[in-house]
C-alpha cells in the first residue's frame, strides 16, 4: 500500500492559502482606489477661484 505525502499536501494548502490572500489583497486595493478616486473629483470651477487678491 504506498504511503501519504503529507509534505505534498501540506504545500498544496499552502499555496491554495497564498493565492486566497493575493485575491483579497487585489481585492481590497480596488475598492481603496475607487474610494480615492471618488473622494477627490476635481472641477473646473474649484481651479477658478476668486481670491482677494485678484479683485
Amino acid at each position: 500500500m504506498a504511503k501519504p505525502n503529507y509534505a505534498f499536501e501540506k504545500r498544496q494548502k499552502e499555496i491554495a492559502k497564498k493565492k486566497k490572500r493575493e485575491e483579497k489583497r487585489l481585492q481590497k486595493a480596488r475598492v481603496e482606489d475607487s474610494k480615492s478616486q471618488d473622494a477627490q473629483p476635481v472641477s473646473e470651477s474649484d481651479d477658478k477661484s476668486v481670491t482677494s487678491d485678484d479683485i
